[in-house]
């Protein structure tokens, strides 16, 4: 799998959490050569959020010695589109990981189809760089 290119992720992780009736955030750990070293799921939400802790978070990616992590939840109205929350989120998360010498390199959000904060947003990479 290639874990630099957000639609081969997506894809890969679209029949396994499409369906999901509640959100679900799961993280994805790799090390220096990009390569996924775990995977773990942080958070199960309901049917509109999900209570994310970076505490949590950011224990699971240390513990596995993660360089990059990348953030993957599921929207279950089936619109992946980001809400606000979600965006608020993300940039949270990207600057509490650079502390800790971590790099959040993408927040895919799985629905009908996907929606990737690299590939889309603005801020996300204001905020990463």
């Amino acid at each position: 799998l290639d874990f630099s290119r957000p639609d081969t992720i997506a894809a890969y992780y679209m029949e396994d959490m499409r369906y999901y009736r509640q959100e679900h955030l799961k993280l994805l750990m790799l090390n220096t050569r990009s390569r996924l070293i775990g995977e773990s799921e942080i958070s199960r939400g309901t049917v509109n959020m999900s209570v994310i802790s970076p505490r949590e978070l950011f224990i699971e990616a240390l513990q596995k010695n993660a360089v990059y992590i990348i953030l993957l939840h599921n929207h279950p109205s089936g619109d992946p589109s980001p809400s606000l929350a979600d965006l608020k989120a993300t940039s949270g998360f990207v600057n509490q990981a650079k502390v800790l010498e971590l790099v959040v390199i993408d927040h895919i959000i799985i629905g009908n189809t996907y929606y990737s904060m690299k590939e889309n947003s603005k801020i996300f990479r204001i905020f990463n760089s």
